[in-house]
């Protein structure tokens, strides 16, 4: 992506500028809010097919956040083959049963007895659709020099949240799963070893019968998560 010879700084004139006035600001403000609170996280998919093309726009929405210096480090897999899922779920299981049967300890086991979680993954299957995040220690010039890539987990967790908000947004719903350790799917997906696996999304639309866990909507409220300094 970069050369080693354009790397230089030239200065161009805010495109895209948005210009409302204050009232249209909280307008837009409080519309988004609405949206997103509307966002769930789900387990229970059905077979409705999503489009390639929709699972596309919405990793190219991921790619428009900001990054450290620009190098968006991250790296997005699509799968939709059902083999490669399955073994995906089988991997992740292998170490969730590791998980809930001790490894997490007691206080951990106990916050998330709310959520209703256990070590069986479906989803994982279920899902037309998987996303794995990777995030990259480093990049490449042109001419496959080696470069630093810098403030790695701050950008790929930005572009994680650009990803989770374009399929919302898309009508779509979707789970995050972070099975640790997770260094199984660079050997399954054929990444390179800079390549750090930080998450698993599954994406689809919900079956008739979803559920979600009642803990799952109590949110903190705006005066606990907000300090004003004026």
């Amino acid at each position: 992506m970069f050369a080693r010879e354009h790397i230089e700084y030239e200065a161009l004139d805010l495109p895209d500028r948005v210009e409302l006035s204050d009232e249209q600001t909280l307008a837009q403000a409080l519309a988004f809010y609405d949206r997103m609170k509307r966002r769930h996280t789900v387990r229970d998919y059905s077979d409705r097919p999503v489009a390639r093309s929709a699972i596309e726009e919405c990793i190219r929405a991921a790619g428009t956040a900001p990054s450290g210096a620009n190098h968006q480090p991250w790296h997005f897999v699509a799968i939709s083959n059902p083999e490669m899922k399955r073994r995906i779920r089988e991997e992740a299981e292998e170490e969730e049963r590791k998980f809930y049967e001790g490894g997490a300890g007691d206080e951990w086991l106990k916050a998330l007895e709310p959520i209703g979680t256990n070590d069986q993954k479906p989803h994982l299957e279920d899902a037309p659709w998987l996303i794995v995040i990777f995030a990259q220690r480093w990049g490449h010039f042109d001419d496959g020099v080696r470069f630093k890539n810098y403030y790695v987990p701050e950008s790929t967790g930005i572009a994680t949240g650009f990803l989770l908000t374009a399929l919302h947004h898309a009508g779509l719903v979707s789970l995050t799963h972070t099975p640790n350790p997770m260094k199984f799917l660079n050997k399954l997906l054929n990444r390179p070893d800079h390549e750090k696996p930080i998450m698993i999304v599954a994406v689809g639309h919900p079956r008739d019968d979803a559920k979600v866990p009642k803990v799952a909507k109590m949110k903190k409220p705006l005066d606990e998560i907000m300090t004003v300094a004026e």
